[in-house]
């Protein structure tokens, strides 16, 4: 087992139509619940860490919590930086032993964004490490995220080609409908297929990544708001729109928001059924266990990847 770039596993993917899921972890108990759902899945893996995540957990117990879940499981793993704000962190964490490092430059114009994630391409394929960038924004708020509605961008795909052309990145985060957060649209569920169908059709070798992917699970919303939560009319994609993405070269699906519904159900039924429990390995356990239901879900029914380790 050890630490492991992307590269042939984005490779296998685009070639049998299916998605590797890249679950955001924060604590000890989501990485082993993801971990154990992947081994009994045999499924290829991906744990990626947000800049909340670094802060809430601090980067070197995250790593070690990773390296543990490695050596137990006896999986390959990548280690990925979720929406890296600025060449600095990037560079850190590649220092720090990452495989895979996402420079999010969506924010800025065109033409800064290319200069910006080619400065890191440029360090982390010295270090023999990947990188993913992103192109076009998506709508709503999560981790270091936040953009509103108005100012979201679709992917154009001439100017992605163009991108990967002059970055050399090695993998490409579009905007064709997801949003981040548990309120992804406000009517109807849609995705630009024909806009993805473009840019494959224009970067045919470049892997592609949805962010903002989760499904916002009917069963999570309804129990938090069963026991004491107010998630009132949160609504995710389609699994089987992320199915059939996978068969355009989407080949990294990341989730987080469902883990964080699955955890947090989970965890207010134990606390509103036993209102006297004060062990926290009696609800985290709980909470654990439903995080690997959930990821085993996603990688069997959603992502299409079990047995493909």
């Amino acid at each position: 087992m050890a630490f492991i770039t992307s590269k042939e596993m984005f490779e296998r993917a685009m070639n049998s139509d299916y998605a590797i899921g890249a679950f955001n972890v924060n604590d000890m108990e989501i990485v082993q619940g993801i971990v154990d759902a992947a081994k009994e899945e045999q499924a290829p893996l991906i744990l990626q860490v947000s800049a909340g995540a670094r802060e809430y957990a601090k980067p070197a117990y995250l790593l070690k919590l990773v390296e543990a879940a490695m050596l137990d499981s006896g999986l390959d793993i990548v280690l990925h930086l979720d929406h890296g704000a600025d060449f600095e962190i990037c560079k850190k964490c590649v220092d720090d032993g990452f495989t895979s490092v996402m420079i999010d430059g969506s924010k800025y114009p065109f033409e800064e964004n290319i200069r910006l994630t080619k400065q890191v391409v440029e360090y982390a394929h010295a270090h023999g490490v990947v990188v993913e960038a992103e192109l076009g924004k998506l709508a709503g708020v999560g981790d270091a995220v936040s953009v509103s509605e108005r100012d979201a961008k679709f992917t154009d795909p001439d100017q992605a080609a163009e991108f990967v052309e002059k970055t050399g990145v090695d993998s490409l985060a579009i905007a064709i409908g997801t949003s981040h957060g548990a309120y992804k649209f406000k009517g109807d569920p849609y995705l630009d297929f024909e806009r993805l169908a473009e840019i494959e059709k224009r970067i045919p070798k470049t892997p592609l990544v949805l962010h903002g992917a989760s499904s916002v699970l009917k069963e999570f919303v309804d129990m938090c708001n069963q026991y004491g939560g107010n998630i009132p009319g949160a609504q995710g994609v389609p699994e089987d729109m992320i199915r059939k993405a996978a068969a355009h070269h989407v080949c990294k699906v990341n989730i987080d928001t469902d883990l964080r519904l699955a955890m947090t159900a989970a965890i207010r039924k134990v606390l509103t059924e036993n209102p006297a429990e004060f062990d926290p390995r009696k609800y985290l356990g709980p909470g654990r266990a439903a995080i690997k239901g959930m990821v085993q879900h996603k990688i069997r029914n959603v992502l299409g990847c079990s047995g493909k380790r």
